[in-house]
């Protein structure tokens, strides 16, 4: 067994290592993608099916092997249900990513502290928001169905943007780094969720979810009815207690690589 590991390693070539090291970047990238949600737990639970094959092959168990392998193909398909929101957010992130210059925890809190002031103010006085912040994939295509605006974020314009009855209040703002890149969009709905039927009237919180679905955006609502601030990312929702809690989560998800 030995002789044949070493006689494979002699006939690698250049090709071979590039070969080997660009499915390594996808799977890497993949795995970092679903890291922290349900999609991780399904993917472990695939690579130790995937490890069952290869051993089942290895120790020569032919009804094992033949009863894995005659799932293959529905295999294939239960992966793409499974992970298409993973999937579309992978590919994605591929074709729309934007290359910036990572900033520290200490400047994004000082970029962003409008936003957590205004998203207090607006939370106290239950006035509804919906407020997209741009990480790495970019929101232009989100952007460009709303009002382009192109502001320096201040906490009185973005307040000002959810205040009743104001033209651009029953969309959402989409920030990128210091800015108000546009208002009044138009966000994507979740194709499937786990919220719980207090939400399917809930447009905001839905968008919401759809949005941190498709992108790696962290997207921030306020309920108009109780004032709760939620926070969705990765294709979760989960509440947050005041803006001490929203700013913690908020910049440590932006601060993740």
């Amino acid at each position: 067994m030995f002789t044949n590991v070493l006689n494979v390693l002699t006939h690698i070539t250049l090709v071979d290592v590039l070969d080997i090291l660009l499915v390594a970047f996808i799977l890497y990238s993949f795995f970092r993608l679903i890291k922290d949600t349900r999609a991780y737990q399904m993917a472990i639970g695939i690579v130790i099916i995937g490890l069952f094959y290869l051993i089942t092959q290895w120790a020569r168990l032919v009804v094992s092997h033949r009863l894995i392998k005659s799932f293959t193909t529905y295999f294939i398909i239960a992966v793409i249900v499974l992970f298409q929101g993973e999937i579309r957010r992978f590919l994605t992130g591929l074709g729309s990513r934007t290359f910036r210059r990572p900033f520290s925890l200490r400047s994004l809190e000082e970029r962003l502290e409008d936003l957590f002031l205004a998203v207090d103010y607006l939370s106290q006085r239950k006035i509804g928001a919906l407020v997209a912040v741009e990480k790495e994939i970019s929101l232009k295509v989100f952007a460009d169905r709303g009002t382009r605006l192109d502001a320096l974020l201040s906490k009185d314009l973005l307040v000002n943007i959810f205040f009743p009855h104001s033209p651009l209040h029953d969309g959402a703002a989409i920030l990128q780094g210091n800015k108000i890149l546009a208002a009044g969009c138009l966000l994507p709905l979740p194709a499937s969720h786990n919220l719980g039927e207090e939400f399917l009237a809930r447009t905001r919180h839905l968008a919401a979810l759809g949005l941190s679905q498709e992108t790696d955006a962290a997207v921030i609502v306020v309920s108009e009815e109780t004032g709760t601030i939620s926070l969705a990312t990765k294709g979760q929702l989960a509440k947050v207690q005041d803006k001490d809690q929203l700013k913690d989560a908020l910049l440590r998800y932006l601060g993740q690589r």
